[in-house]
């Protein structure tokens, strides 16, 4: 769901010094913006200042937004905002439009290749950091399976530097994408390799030898992305959210198959979609593979992380 914001007006101090294409535009954008319920800090004044910024050749993230500098632009950065203005009400997401978005502190390179990350994966992030200070392990190896733009297991490796991680996604395009994150922040030791799920680990040199598998999976059904989802993910790889007919079919897949990656006593992490956690659960508690089963809900008191120990 979306909301309209209400017009702000310039504060007194700044109405006489900013330019007047950016006052007109704030004001459009004030009257016609919706602002995703999932991404709230991209209100009108930060989206302009990213847009703003980016005309001038400074691409920020919307973390950054304070950052833009709000000067005269020349003629040709003044068509530029006002055509990114207009791709931005025309729904492009502004992740994509900016290049940037950033994702548990970090501010990474996003681009079509991969979803953009959302606010709710951070609890994933936060599982899994929690995870990672518990552990008894010198170096834990982590795997992040769907690793897209590699948002979660480049925040691991930076929130958690004793860590070994590695990342792996079905899409060649998206790991190029994180590989070229890694290299971004400048963590080269971050390795992203393609494949599906497991498989890119499934050898002697990884099975059984990670302490923590994440995975934020597709799970959103298949009916679902060609009705009330379809335009709000028009723009993003349909492949990161296609969870099958029922929404589970990746989850299903992950379940069987990150066991034989962990060792005993290591953990599997992942996210879930609304109303999914509890029969998820079930599942797992079922699974004769784990012994431990936690649930960690959102600030609406939801499930959207499990996490499920191997079995010592």
């Amino acid at each position: 769901m979306t909301q309209t914001t209400a017009p702000s007006p310039l504060p007194l101090s700044e109405a006489d010094t900013v330019p007047s294409l950016y006052r007109s535009l704030l004001a459009v954008l004030e009257n016609t913006l919706t602002v995703p319920s999932d991404r709230p800090d991209e209100t009108p004044r930060a989206t302009l200042n990213c847009l703003w910024a980016l005309a001038a050749g400074q691409p920020l993230a919307i973390s950054q937004a304070n950052q833009a500098v709000i000067g005269e632009l020349d003629p040709t950065a003044q068509e530029v905002v006002q055509t990114l203005v207009k791709r931005r009400l025309n729904g492009e997401l502004l992740p994509y439009l900016v290049g940037r978005q950033d994702f548990m502190g970090i501010v990474l390179t996003i681009n079509t290749a991969a979803l953009v990350p959302r606010r709710e994966t951070e609890l994933l992030g936060r599982t899994a950091l929690d995870c990672l200070r518990t552990s008894t392990a010198v170096e834990p190896w982590v795997a992040d399976l769907c690793t897209g733009c590699g948002n979660l297991a480049l925040a691991l490796a930076v929130q958690a530097p004793h860590a070994k991680v590695w990342g792996s996604d079905l899409s060649e395009d998206a790991v190029a994408l994180a590989a070229a994150n890694a290299q971004f922040i400048n963590r080269p030791d971050v390795t992203f390799v393609s494949g599906d799920l497991a498989a890119p680990f499934e050898s002697d040199a990884f099975l059984g030898k990670f302490d923590i598998v994440t995975c934020n999976p597709p799970y959103i059904s298949a009916a679902k992305l060609d009705g009330p989802y379809k335009e709000s993910h028009r723009h993003e790889p349909r492949l990161a959210f296609d969870g099958g007919p029922y929404g589970i079919k990746i989850i299903q897949r992950l379940i069987q198959d990150a066991p034989r990656l962990l060792k005993p006593g290591g953990w599997l992490l992942f996210e879930v979609g609304l109303g999914q956690g509890e029969p998820i659960r079930q599942r797992l508690a079922r699974n004769p593979v784990f012994d431990v089963i936690g649930t960690h809900p959102d600030s609406n008191g939801d499930i959207r992380v499990l996490a499920a120990r191997r079995k010592s």
